[in-house]
């Protein structure tokens, strides 16, 4: 321990020679008892039997393209809660602090810091019996220039790979939109979001087209993600379908976004594909309401919007007056709606399944609040890490499967019954899956387009005897 305490700023540059990180930025905060690093792609492993942990840093805020690899000790995990009341298990690693001539081993927890302004956090418990903190002055340990930081990081830059994506939805502000933006860009691929309204087509028999913004013609892109809003599904398909034409792969197609959006049509499906599902009925005219309701079991009952989504257009009935009041009200503004059966026993909880490329990748439990029978995270349900049963996994993957999608959310309950699927969400959200898991999902959403390409160029160099052999091709697929 230094004789003499360190006098920081409130901001600061440090370097984690461990780390291999030889300058960052840190927010030097004595109000925060935990110091925490900006970290994704956070994956834990063994080395020698020992408990490790490897992770991704973008040392350089706003710079997705340059990316340190690292890897330290895994000392704990640790719930963590945030200025915001949100509670997250992060991962707490243990690796040496270098402020000017002072070095000295801290515990730190990895977390996604990219909404915050400072890649690494500088708690209380990092800086005791050690650090004076003057919160009105800055870089009292020196200053940087946005020159000479990039030049100690020019070899930590991404090549890119050649690939352009395009990021089909309506708002890159939106958690899920900028992770798959990044994940993309720190796998060195050429990132474009494109905003669906500003999309226009040409449809022509020898030349069709796609424009953005003032003519920018988009046919040479090599993928689409599409994450198009239940209000302009329509619209959404239909470029997605013109990319389609253009032979430029989206993952997830046109017609099985469409599939998924059509409560009505996904459930018939999902039951000739023999999942189980809450018994429910379907009727247009006010006087089949009575039979409508037994017809389900009676009160109390779900009634739900078909072009709802994330909990939205989504009523619970629990009198057989209530119940009938919701239908006729529906029905007189000319809305389609499901009326299901309301699994009590489930005491406001389900599972969401995140399925990529026919496997599921991660699984939370949502849990509603209080007096909430929907569980779903934007209306303030909350999220854990749970590992589902064999059967819930067989469910989902085989629900992904009758809707011809490649990545989907699948809504499960647990009843009486047993396992019954809710619902297939085309595009589902990234924020509480990422956080209560740890899991790069917006990475493994990317990495199922590479490897449709490394498919298609094994297909291309392969002989005609195995085009024409699938079993083949799911073994490429399934490596």
């Amino acid at each position: 321990m230094p004789e003499t305490k360190i006098i920081l700023g409130s901001e600061e540059w440090c370097s984690l020679p461990e780390l291999q990180i030889p300058l960052i930025k840190v927010r030097v905060d004595s109000g925060a008892k935990t110091s925490a690093l900006h970290a994704v792609n956070i994956a834990p492993f063994l080395r020698n039997g020992e408990h490790w942990v490897k992770f991704d840093i973008n040392p350089i805020q706003n710079d997705l393209k340059t990316v340190i690899h690292c890897e330290a000790p895994l000392v704990d995990k640790r719930v963590v809660k945030s200025s915001s009341g949100f509670r997250e298990q992060r991962f707490v690693i243990k690796t040496l602090l270098k402020l000017q001539d002072y070095t000295w081993s801290i515990e730190m927890t990895l977390t996604n810091r990219d909404s915050m302004g400072f890649r690494m956090l500088l708690g209380r418990e990092a800086m005791s019996g050690r650090v004076l903190v003057d919160p009105e002055k800055q870089y009292l340990q020196g200053e940087n220039t946005t020159e000479s930081v990039k030049n100690l990081y020019k070899d930590a830059i991404i090549k890119p790979s050649g690939l352009k994506i395009g990021l089909l939805a309506s708002n890159p502000d939106l958690y899920s939109n900028r992770r798959i933006m990044e994940a993309g860009e720190m796998r060195g691929h050429e990132m474009q979001f494109l905003n669906i309204k500003e999309c226009y087509m040409k449809l022509d028999g020898t030349k069709p087209e796609i424009h953005y913004r003032g003519g920018r013609i988009l046919n040479d892109l090599d993928a689409v993600i599409p994450r198009i809003r239940p209000s302009i599904t329509y619209y959404g398909c239909s470029l997605v379908r013109q990319f389609e034409a253009l032979k430029i792969f989206s993952l997830n197609s046109s017609t099985a976004i469409t599939q998924s959006r059509d409560k009505l049509l996904s459930l018939q499906l999902l039951i000739n594909s023999g999942v189980d599902i809450p018994t429910t009925g379907f009727a247009n005219s006010p006087l089949d309401t009575d039979d409508l309701i037994k017809m389900v079991g009676g009160t109390p009952l779900i009634v739900k919007l078909l072009e709802g989504t994330q909990g939205k257009g989504v009523v619970l009935a629990e009198t057989k007056k209530a119940a009938e009041s919701v239908i006729n009200a529906f029905k007189s503004l000319n809305a389609n709606i499901l009326v299901q059966e309301f699994i009590k026993e489930a005491n406001g909880k389900d599972i969401r399944c995140f399925v990529i490329d026919g496997k599921v990748v991660a699984a939370i439990m949502r849990e509603a609040l209080p007096g909430e029978f929907r569980a779903n995270i934007h209306l303030g349900g909350t999220a854990k890490l749970i590992k589902p049963t064999a059967e819930e996994k067989k469910i989902a993957i085989k629900a992904t499967k009758a809707m011809g999608l490649k990545v989907a959310g699948v809504d499960i309950i647990r009843s009486s019954k047993g396992p019954l699927l809710l619902e297939v969400n085309s595009s589902p959200g990234l924020e509480g899956i990422e956080t209560a898991t740890n899991k790069d999902i917006a990475g493994k959403m990317i990495l199922a387009i590479e490897k449709n390409f490394a498919l298609q160029q094994e297909i291309s160099k392969a002989s005609p005897a195995i085009h024409a052999d699938t079993t083949e091709n799911e073994n490429v697929e399934n490596e």
